[in-house]
């Protein structure tokens, strides 16, 4: 999972721009120029970096871009704070993605783990883990909506600064908690003697494999 989202590296790389961006106003005596400029240069620096560390050159681009729209909304709004308005609503989006997964028993973090698995869609089929992919993804729905909580207050108010530092707070630590205590909610769901996540149990009464006399069960 943390390597699917990027991992710490990532979530540093993320956080640069808006860091430059806010010193770069900050430094200019609240410039957004000065601002929108700062921002730019890093992001292309972040963006030469992960190319020659490896990155997929659609993320990275995509990253760069997200850059470029939230520089491009900063100036011709002419409001500094709007250079946030992008993560606001990505995350808005993000919390109504998960909510929605969950509601049509397709919890996005089951599709995620599915896929780093290689299991396609048998984890479906499988009462148990349907049941604790979806619990484990409330955690996911709850960490964007914490975000929003903290964000629209001080973008409503105008606060650039504060906004740089909750960005920072909530972005790697943030992931970090829901990792560690999605994993928890997820383990607590499975019945005692399911195999794991890597062994989905198909046609089973909640998802109970029936093991051999004699065989411990296996956890992922």
């Amino acid at each position: 999972m943390a390597d699917l989202l990027g991992g710490r590296g990532g979530a540093v790389d993320a956080t640069l721009p808006p860091v430059a961006f806010a010193l770069g106003w900050l430094l200019g005596g609240e410039s957004l120029w000065a601002g929108v400029g700062a921002a730019l240069a890093v992001g292309v620096a972040v963006a030469g970096v992960r190319l020659r560390r490896g990155d997929r050159p659609r993320s990275v681009l995509i990253g760069l871009l997200a850059v470029c729209v939230a520089a491009l909304i900063a100036v011709r709004t002419g409001r500094a704070e709007n250079f946030f308005l992008i993560q606001l609503l990505s995350n808005a989006a993000s919390a109504l993605a998960w909510a929605a997964s969950i509601v049509v028993r397709w919890p996005l973090l089951g599709v995620l783990v599915g896929a780093a698995l290689g299991q396609r869609t048998r984890w479906r089929r499988d009462p148990a883990l349907l049941r604790g992919y979806g619990r484990g993804s409330w955690v996911w729905t709850a960490t964007y909506l914490v975000r929003l909580a903290v964000f629209v207050p001080l973008y409503l108010s105008g606060q650039v600064l504060a906004l740089v530092v909750a960005r920072v707070a909530l972005t790697w630590p943030l992931v970090a908690a829901a990792l560690a205590v999605s994993w928890v909610v997820l383990r607590r769901s499975l019945p005692a003697g399911h195999p794991g996540l890597r062994h989905p149990v198909v046609g089973g009464p909640d998802g109970r494999p029936d093991e051999p006399a004699g065989k411990g069960p296996r956890r992922a």
